[in-house]
């Protein structure tokens, strides 16, 4: 606070404070939710990418009215999906040594190998088929990166995840 020449105080006034207030709050606002969007625009994982496919397959044969088929191209890195017209590619980002099999759902027979302490499929299917009516062929999804690999269980009556229980068994 200073005083003038003719003895009045100079001082901030109640408005602006506030104004000034509303100010930081304003750009800490603009700063923080553009850091929060940057931050959170991360690519998508193969897994959140085959779910994505999975979805449009099916959409697109349930408004076709047609069969569409999905299977992968490891030579361009991408799902293909094909309803008797011209194929669609959808690229999949992820690491370069990505492998994505389909397989049929467990049995009996199944064929599996140990590999580096992880078990992996070893007869593929070459292609899955949506249908018409919203089921899907049964099948499985192997994801394989870095000397590991995982699988993912497709109900094939609502072409979602099957959850696996508390006890490992699907």
């Amino acid at each position: 606070m200073m005083t003038s020449g003719t003895g009045d105080r100079s001082a901030f006034t109640l408005v602006e404070i506030l104004l000034a207030l509303a100010l930081v709050g304003l750009l800490s606002w603009i700063f923080i939710g553009g850091s929060t969007a940057l931050l959170s625009s991360k690519a998508p994982s193969p897994d959140e990418q085959f779910w994505k496919v999975c979805a449009s397959a099916r959409k697109q044969a349930l408004e076709g009215q047609r069969s569409v088929i999905l299977s992968y191209d490891p030579k361009v890195r991408s799902f293909i999906l094909s309803d008797g017209g011209a194929p669609r590619a959808v690229p999949v980002q992820g690491p370069d040594d990505l492998v994505i099999d389909f397989h049929p759902p467990p049995s009996e027979g199944s064929s599996s190998t140990l590999i580096g302490g992880t078990l992996v499929e070893t007869e593929p299917m070459a292609f899955v088929t949506f249908y018409s009516d919203g089921t899907c062929t049964p099948f499985r999804a192997q994801f394989r990166s870095g000397g590991g690999a995982h699988l993912l269980s497709i109900d094939p009556w609502t072409c979602a995840p099957i959850l696996a229980s508390p006890d490992g068994t699907t």
